[in-house]
């Protein structure tokens, strides 16, 4: 008998290979940006192996490399995304000499810094972002006013994002004009929202928590390979 290497889905495939998360790859090929063996591939469940030639957008995808995962302390002004645009700056320049494909794990808008994964383990991401997982995050935000009772009140009683209510799961005041808010939704600018939704201005928001892994004192722009208990600590 001969051995044959076993066929897995296209967007298993490119996951693996590092190209994103498994729903971004499904969403790739949606676009019509994936071809295997010059043709265009439109369903995420095609069947594929290392003999064929998968290319994404016009460039060739190599077989799995090996994973790497990273913790990043973003600083503001840098976005989430693989996609250079004109001169705004991207996360994934700060790992330009590493030869990886890499990307982040979910983003944090271009005006929050803080900590953020970066990997080429698309698996990993999916398994971080799925809903499923209701890992925590936790936020440090620095507003323009003394947080009063009130405040406190009106943040905790959640707020309307994206079409649904949501409420925070933990909210602290640390000092006069900073609080810690912890979310599970996660949503596109949750915490300014509950914020601006009190009457507070966010003059500075960073993430310091994922799950049960902490930023800790990694410097802004700086980055450090995760340990297997930092992967796990996420999922604590």
């Amino acid at each position: 008998m001969t051995n044959q290497t076993k066929k897995i889905r296209l967007s298993k495939y490119l996951a693996a290979a590092g190209v994103a998360s498994r729903r971004a790859c499904e969403e790739i090929i949606f676009a019509g940006k994936v071809t295997v063996n010059g043709v265009v591939a439109l369903e995420p469940q095609t069947l594929v192996d290392d003999k064929d030639k998968i290319s994404v957008e016009g460039k060739s995808i190599a077989k799995a490399e090996p994973k790497v995962y990273y913790m990043l302390n973003k600083p503001a002004n840098y976005i989430c995304t693989s996609r250079k645009m004109g001169s705004t700056k991207i996360v994934l320049e700060l790992f330009q000499d590493l030869p990886y494909r890499l990307f982040t794990v979910g983003r944090l808008d271009k005006d929050t810094q803080g900590l953020i994964l970066v990997t080429n383990d698309g698996h990993f991401a999916n398994k971080v972002i799925h809903p499923s997982a209701d890992i925590q995050k936790e936020y440090l935000a620095k507003t323009n006013a003394e947080i009063t009772a009130d405040h406190l009140m009106a943040i905790s009683s959640g707020t309307q994002v994206e079409g649904v209510f949501v409420k925070p799961a933990k909210v602290t005041k640390v000092r006069r004009g900073t609080i810690k808010i912890a979310v599970n939704e996660g949503k596109k600018r949750e915490v300014r929202l509950l914020l601006e939704a009190a009457g507070l201005k966010v003059e500075e928001l960073t993430r310091i928590r994922i799950g049960g892994l902490h930023l800790g004192q990694l410097e802004t722009g700086s980055w450090r390979a995760m340990t297997d208990k930092d992967k796990a600590l996420i999922f604590e």
